[in-house]
This record gives structure tokens, sequence and C-alpha cells, in this order.
């Protein structure tokens, strides 16, 4: 973790030191005290559910190295003080939580890390980050931001989460509101910035995919006039964003304008999730074995590939790194299941083009049946009643039966696949639909789960790797 002395930071915020001693260092920082592991800075903001000044004390008395609090709390509730006196740490007063977390990540990025890559992208940020932090791995010392760590709140604690002798982060940097994405980049102030596509994601808040591809464009507010852009050549919007960056482009994906490409793309030799392409750069070519379920996981690697060989690594590096790529939990995780059959968990996130990469892809796959649970897209406006009746209408026109719709938009689901003739299962939930979906599941099945993270598809994933342990166990 980054390790900076507390007066150094308090200077860098503009704090006032109100009791202990500030003399001392911290390492990395927090908003959770139940995340306190010792030596982290707990700076207390008013969230949506609880206010973090709660548990100042309580931060403090676990290990905190100091805590951040604000002036406005204080003068409602000056009584507070009190019972922060000899709780631990030193106690510093700003204005704004927030605000300071941010000021403190702007000054620890001038020195940490020596380069960053920021990743945006309606998807594939997630996946792109974990590939492209393997690959620069074999050369360089590598952080990444965890999990999904990408907003205003998130981004700050990744990059002060980071050792102070870190070469290269890679983030991801996300937004659900016009502005965000801008202020991100500026404060992660990247050397090298990669958009993964532009899709139809968050449409409820943006209204158009031009309004989307417009905020994914605040990436380059950061990213200096001759810093590195990494853009898809397959998408017509990151094509229109990459035209406004005067400097170094490279272009990836399967156009054959595409400074790095995929060609020769085929499954994997047993019938099962993975894949084999040739990574295309400049006449030179090299076989690439993927082992993630996905043809979009193709796109993925060739964003890192082109990010990697932009920043000069060797073909041979980069195919080497592929087969030590797994899938993350919820992202097209692929769990064998001991009756024969197989669950692919694409639970944690959608929008209409996800789903329809997915089905595709499981359509792909060998099994002797294939059916599929569609949660609700969320986030989509006025359009989503007509995505996700096109959603049951793709389901079923490949071959996936039944299609289980969970959600406010089952119906709409259900219409679309019935229509193509398919078989059909609604609920209301997650929780309502888990027992006929484990009377559901036969010998030899192919299941793909694939929703929004708001649907609480997860829930069923663990049912059903639960139910299937359970009957081995038995046997």
């Amino acid at each position: 973790m980054v390790q900076w002395r507390i007066d150094k930071a308090a200077r860098m915020i503009n704090a006032e030191v109100i009791t202990g001693d500030s003399q001392g260092d911290f390492r990395g920082a927090t908003l959770d005290s139940r995340r306190i592991g010792g030596g982290e800075l707990f700076f207390a903001v008013a969230g949506e559910q609880t206010d973090g000044h709660r548990f100042v004390a309580d931060a403090l008395g676990k290990g905190a190295a100091g805590a951040v609090v604000e002036a406005p709390f204080l003068r409602a509730q000056p009584e507070v003080l009190e019972t922060w006196v000899g709780a631990g740490g030193p106690v510093l007063r700003v204005e704004s939580g927030l605000d300071a977390l941010h000021d403190l990540t702007a000054a620890v990025r001038r020195e940490v890390p020596e380069r960053l890559v920021a990743i945006t992208g309606s998807a594939g940020k997630t996946t792109t980050k974990e590939m492209l932090a393997e690959i620069l791995s074999s050369r360089f010392k590598v952080a990444k931001s965890p999990g999904n760590f990408n907003n205003l709140y998130g981004f700050p604690l990744a990059l002060l989460g980071i050792a102070n002798d870190t070469e290269w982060m890679v983030a991801e940097l996300g937004m659900s509101e016009a502005g965000e994405l801008g202020q991100l980049s500026r404060l992660a102030s990247p050397d090298v910035a990669v958009i993964t596509n532009v899709a139809p994601a968050h449409l409820e808040f943006f209204g158009s995919l031009r309004a989307i591809a417009d905020a994914k464009s605040e990436i380059l507010e950061g990213l200096s006039s001759n810093g590195l852009l990494i853009a898809n050549a397959d998408d017509e919007e990151v094509i229109r964003i990459a035209s406004r960056h005067p400097g170094r482009t490279v272009f990836f994906g399967r156009s054959p304008k595409a400074h790095v490409r995929a060609e020769a793309i085929e499954g994997a030799p047993s019938g099962g999730p993975g894949s084999r392409f040739d990574l295309v750069v400049m006449g030179r070519r090299v076989p690439v074995e993927l082992p993630l379920f996905g043809l979009y996981n193709v796109d993925n690697f060739l964003a890192a590939a082109a990010c990697g060989w932009a920043l000069g690594l060797s073909l041979e590096d980069i195919a080497a790194a592929a087969p030590r790529i797994s899938g993350e939990s919820g992202r097209g995780a692929v769990h064998p299941l001991p009756a024969g059959g197989t669950l692919i968990d694409d639970s944690y996130n959608s929008n209409p083009a996800a789903v329809a990469k997915s089905l595709d892809s499981a359509a792909q796959l060998s099994a002797s049946r294939r059916w599929v649970v569609l949660g609700d897209m969320l986030e989509l406006g006025p359009s989503a009643e007509a995505y996700h009746l096109q959603a049951g209408r793709a389901a079923a026109r490949l071959g996936f039966e039944p299609v289980v719709a969970i959600g406010n938009f089952r119906e709409a689901v259900s219409l679309g696949a019935a229509g193509e003739g398919a078989r059909t299962l609604t609920f209301a939930d997650a929780d309502a639909a888990m027992a006929p979906v484990l009377e559901e599941l036969q010998e030899g099945d192919l299941l793909l789960v694939k929703g929004s993270r708001g649907v609480r598809l997860d829930t069923l994933v663990t049912a059903v790797l639960a139910q299937e342990l359970g009957e081995e166990q038995e046997g």
C-alpha cells in the first residue's frame, strides 16, 4: 500500500489536526471501518445508508493510523469529539471528506505509480483490466484496481492501496452520469487510455448511444496530448472518440483496419469454453489459446494485447499470458457440474449487447440441452421493454429452451421467446425462481445465467452449485 506521512497528507488536503499526533505514517485508505486491517487512513464520509462519522472511534480502535472528519459534522455535533480523543491515531478536520480523498489521490498520483493505464467502456472493463495486468506483469511490477473499484470513491481507494514502487497500475474507470468519467480521468492522469466499446448501457440516464459515447470520451480529459490511446476498430462510436485524440492511437479488433487483430477464430477443440485464434500485428502472427468463455473475450484480449504490444511487449510474451487468465465470478465463469452439465455464470452485469454476445457464445458450446435464465437489464429507460423482447427472441432463435425470465421485464422476455416457439418460465425475482430452476436442471444441461447485478442472479448460481455439490457428495 502507498505509505505516506500523516502530516504530509494533512498539508496536501488542507486539514487541521484537532487531536492526536500526526507524525506517524499511514498505509492506504478506507471508507469502511470494517475493512481496517491496521495502518489505514479512515475517511469519514456521509453516504446514502450511513454516516462514516459514527464509526470514527471504532476505526481508530481497530488500528487506523488516523481519521479524516468533516467540519460541518463537528459543528453540528461538537460533543462527539470527546469520544475520539485518545481512541487511537490523530483526527484531521476538513470541509469535505470526499474532496479531501480526491486531493490526497491527486497528490499521491504525482508520485505513485510510475505510469497508469485507465480502461473504460460499456462492457469488458474488468476482464480487460485482469488480462492487461497479467500481460504486463511479465515485465513490470504491476498493481490493478480491485474488483469494480471504478467510481469517485473506489478509484481513489484503489490507487492509495498500491505499493510505492509500482511501475504500472491498471485501473478501470466507470461512470453513471456525465462529467464523472472526466473527473476520474483527471484524478488518474493516465499515460494510456483504453476504450473497450460503447453499448446501450445506462440509457435511462443518458438517453442515447451518442450521449453515452460523449460521456465515455471524457477519459481523454486526463490523458495528455501525447498519451497513448487504445481504441476499438470495430466500434464506430469509439472510432469517433479516437478522432479527437491528437496523440498516438492503436486500434484493436477483428477489422482489417485494426493494428492488432484476431484472425482464424475458432472454438476450443473440445467443444467447451475457450477459443483459439491468431494474434496478428504488422504482418506477424502468433497462435493464442484463451481459456475464457465467450467470443467477446477475444475482443477483450485484443484490447489488452494492443496495449501490451504498444508498450513494447513481444507477441510471444502476450500470447504466453493468455492461458494464465481465469474467468471471474459472475463474468462468464464456467462451472462444470458433476452430472455432466455446465453452468455459465454471467450474472454480474448485463446490457443488450452483452446478452447477445453471451447467447451467441453459449450456443456454440456442446451440450445435450441448452437453456437460459435471463434477468432484467437495468437502466435502459423507455427502450427497456423492446430490448427485453429482443433478448427473448434471440434466445429462442439460438435454440435455448426453456427461457427463464426474472424481474420486472419478464413478460417482455417471455413474449419474445414464446413468439419464436420456445417454452418459457417467468418469476418476479431470483428467490421465486430458485426451486423451479433447480427442479428443471437435467443431466448434461448447459445453463447460461445472465442478468444485471441488481436482480441478484448470483444467488441462483450459488444454489445450483450447492445442489450439485450436495448430490455429488451423496452419491
